[in-house]
């Protein structure tokens, strides 16, 4: 096992655990805006869905259920505009992370091959590469990179943590140097439902893709749309030839979606209400923390879409971790998400009313 671990960088939240003590030592308590899990109820028509399927005493499929797969072309066309989504362009995944981790791996990759991230980046598309024995580089404009040996590029709009948006210019370009140079693209849009001062677009849109799904694949997941993080609700849409290749691996790796899951996701998916009301939500916490970390002395930049403000004072990301730990609000330091982010904090919304309006409170003092 040591010959795995080693592979892998030290887990960057255990650093965090002196300041969330302190901010745990607060009077009226801690405010964690750190690792940005949702704290909202799962909408009720998705808990009925999941207590329906409650007896589901044999395996599930890897693929899903016929219902399943026609939520999820449904949703494709529906909300990202892609056109002609058969079942053979989804596949549902054990929550996203799960498959960010171990695709380098399951494409087959090891050394000598590249993997490719953003300059910020969510970390575990390099923990991926290192379970592979891939190599990786990061990037601030992917078509800068040497495509030699490049095999895998990860995309990320709307960024995580910074909220960036690419534009549809930008994704298209980006997609047509890939395809003349063989790389396979993975376009994680997580938060894609999140945009406050964008409209985040998917990569296969057809002003994206041309129409050709072609050496392209999205990353969804229903985890902040619809508070599914603990339900591990996820799923890819594109390329069928990468797709099949997909399912095949993981019907061996036994990599299946529970039964109950399945049919709440087909409940969640055919509902926009819940996440409309989520975004409402989301919106109010958004301008209040906005608002207030301004008021305090920090710039905000980006933040356009997704669950965060990436904020500075221009100072070390660790001296303003522990300023507002001493106000009892826990943040994640920027250079979680690379050397970049050195001088920034990504500051979560999620985060109940009540303990944002407490984070407002505190910020004013």
């Amino acid at each position: 096992m040591s010959a795995v671990t080693d592979r892998l960088p030290a887990f960057p939240w255990d650093k965090l655990e002196p300041y969330k003590a302190t901010a745990a030592a607060h009077p009226d308590g801690i405010v964690d805006l750190s690792v940005g899990t949702p704290v909202d109820p799962v909408p009720e028509l998705i808990q009925k869905a999941l207590v329906a399927a409650a007896d589901s005493p044999g395996y599930p499929t890897v693929w899903g259920t016929p219902e399943l797969r026609d939520a999820l072309t449904g949703w494709v066309e529906r909300r990202l505009g892609a056109r002609e989504i058969t079942h053979r362009h989804v596949l549902p995944i054990v929550g996203s992370k799960e498959l960010v981790a171990w695709l380098p791996t399951q494409l087959g990759l090891g050394p000598g091959d590249k993997v490719a991230y953003p300059r910020l980046a969510y970390p575990t598309y390099e923990v991926g590469a290192r379970l592979a024995r891939a190599d990786h580089v990061a990037y601030d404009d992917p078509t800068d990179l040497d495509p030699t040996d490049l095999k895998l590029l990860w995309l990320n709009s709307p960024s995580n943590p910074t909220g960036r948006v690419l534009s549809v210019a930008e994704l298209a370009r980006i997609v047509a140097w890939a395809r003349e140079h063989g790389i396979l693209v993975f376009s994680d849009e997580c938060y894609l439902e999140l945009g406050w001062e964008a409209d985040p677009v998917s990569v296969l849109h057809p002003e994206v893709c041309g129409g050709s799904y072609e050496g392209i694949v999205s990353v969804h997941s229903l985890s902040k749309r619809s508070n599914l993080a603990g339900y591990r609700a996820a799923f890819l849409a594109g390329d069928p030839a990468v797709l099949g290749d997909l399912l095949q691996i993981r019907k061996h790796g036994g990599m299946m979606t529970s039964a109950p899951t399945q049919a709440a996701v087909v409940a969640a998916l055919a509902d926009d209400n819940h996440v409309r009301e989520q975004r409402e939500r989301y919106t109010a916490r958004r301008t209040a923390l906005r608002e207030a970390l301004r008021a305090h002395g920090f710039r905000i930049e980006h933040s356009e879409a997704s669950l965060y403000l990436w904020a500075t004072r221009d100072e070390s990301c660790w001296a303003t971790v522990a300023h507002l730990a001493d106000l009892g609000i826990l943040v994640a330091p920027g250079d979680f998400y690379g050397p970049a982010g050195e001088n920034f904090v990504r500051v979560a919304l999620t985060a109940t009313d009540e303990r944002v309006a407490a984070a407002v409170a505190r910020l004013a003092r």
